[in-house]
């Protein structure tokens, strides 16, 4: 009798258990700062155990490379996903949907147009729909859902009379797209018919209601501040500006004495552009070597080669194919985006080189300018000194206090200040004497001993 107590007990408690259920919003543009949120989601849904996760749904689409890259997550776990589409599930999120083990649609819900367009809203090359046509077809084929309806969402050249619908032939008369030159979106109504959803539902409580998960520990999901700093990094104006900034600082770099506040700027930039972009997967590995490569070429032509020559020359050239390689997705793309890319990024370039140019001519006006760019900022007090009398320290002798390479410090007349070579290198301690000086540029010679 006590054996079978504690076994009605054991059976009520797992009765009492109580089920998680994970909600995942996939709202507005997807973008490629999404992925890494879904991908956390997923996760965390999988170290909980939940029962299931359920992706609450809305977007006209976005960036085929990032909804290929939440298909993928979706596809590779093991907890049961459930598409939950709130009103519209187009182009991308169609795609995303297909993913899902099943798809549940609220009335008057669409899902479909999921062909590939270029950034001018065009339609995109063959070898784009050809892509996007196979990766629709081969996620409705995962899970068992009619593949040619799916390549009819991507193709409007595909045109078919009958379907095969749980091995039977129907013959299709009101499926908007069946004929050649129109794209298949599908109402909720005709989804259901022609088995790509599952089921209708009105809310996401009535949703839970009918899969019996009425009283499940609802956990909802939402992008912690470095995801949003992430999406907010790879928004395509953000990214252009790193990018460009970040290139143009050190380009400015070269054309001044030692390192300074424009080079720091500049890797700054390229740090956080090539960051954000790694995580996104938008930038690859071979694309960050790159860009290392180009920008080491960089600092070797500051730092160690004087002049402008062969390490500027192939650093600059580096830097901007990387940069460029950065605007083009994971995924096959036409002649037309390349173009599109390619006159997008010449755009960047132009138009922030005439900002810095402007922004600098404003910029060294201001004291605040001359308090960052001059030596004596620290303050005459820590003997230190200003622009104001250098001139007549012309043919004066000082020592070395730094390696000149070929910029550093020198010591003069009990004054420490920040100095230029002709392009030598003077190592620390030895005998300078200042040749000329221009406004704050000072330069020295090395004395003979």
């Amino acid at each position: 009798m006590k054996k079978h107590i504690i076994s009605l007990f054991i059976f009520i408690l797992s009765l009492a258990k109580s089920q998680v259920i994970y909600k995942v919003p996939i709202h507005d543009t997807i973008d490629l700062g999404l992925p890494p949120f879904i991908e956390r989601s997923i996760e965390m849904a999988e170290q909980a155990k939940a029962d299931a996760i359920i992706f609450d749904i809305d977007t006209f689409g976005g960036r085929l490379d990032a909804a290929t890259q939440i298909k993928d997550a979706i596809l590779s776990t093991k907890i049961p996903t459930i598409a939950f589409i709130n009103r519209r599930a187009i182009s991308a999120g169609a795609l995303i949907s297909l993913s899902c083990e099943k798809i549940v649609m609220t009335s008057g819900g669409t899902i479909g147009a999921a062909t590939a367009v270029d950034m001018s809203g065009k339609k995109g090359s063959e070898k784009v729909i050809s892509y996007m046509r196979e990766e629709m077809a081969a996620t409705a084929e995962s899970r068992n859902r009619n593949s040619d309806i799916a390549k009819g969402m991507v193709d409007e050249d595909l045109s078919f009379s009958y379907l095969t619908i749980d091995g039977d032939s129907v013959e299709v008369s009101d499926l908007e797209g069946r004929k050649e030159g129109k794209l298949i979106t599908l109402t909720t109504e005709l989804a259901i018919k022609y088995k790509i959803a599952d089921d209708e539902q009105e809310t996401f409580e009535e949703l839970l209601s009918s899969i019996g998960f009425e009283n499940a520990d609802i956990k909802t999901t939402s992008e912690n501040w470095s995801e949003s700093f992430v999406r907010f990094l790879t928004n395509p104006v953000v990214a252009s500006l790193l990018t460009t900034f970040g290139f143009l600082g050190i380009l400015f770099e070269l054309q001044s004495p030692g390192w300074g506040i424009p080079g720091i700027v500049g890797l700054v930039c390229l740090v956080l552009s090539l960051s954000a972009s790694f995580i996104a997967r938008l930038a690859t590995m071979n694309d960050i070597l790159i860009i290392l490569a180009g920008v080491t070429l960089l600092i070797i032509e500051m730092l160690i080669i004087p002049g402008f020559g062969f390490a500027g020359i192939g650093g600059i050239l580096l830097v901007l194919w990387g940069l460029y390689e950065l605007l083009l997705p994971d995924t096959p793309v036409g002649p037309d985006i390349e173009s599109m890319a390619m006159w997008g990024f010449i755009i960047g370039i132009v138009g922030s080189i005439i900002g810095l140019f402007l922004l600098f001519k404003l910029m060294i006006k201001t004291s605040f300018w001359q308090r960052l760019t001059s030596p004596g900022v620290e303050g005459v007090d820590a003997g230190f000194s200003t622009s104001i009398g250098w001139e007549n320290l012309v043919d004066q002798e000082g020592v070395a206090q730094s390696d000149l390479r070929p910029s550093g410090w020198i010591e003069v007349e009990d004054q420490r200040l920040f100095v230029v070579t002709e392009g030598d290198f003077i190592e620390k301690k030895s005998k300078v004497k200042i040749h000329s000086v221009d406004g704050n540029r000072v330069v020295v010679r090395k004395l003979n001993s």
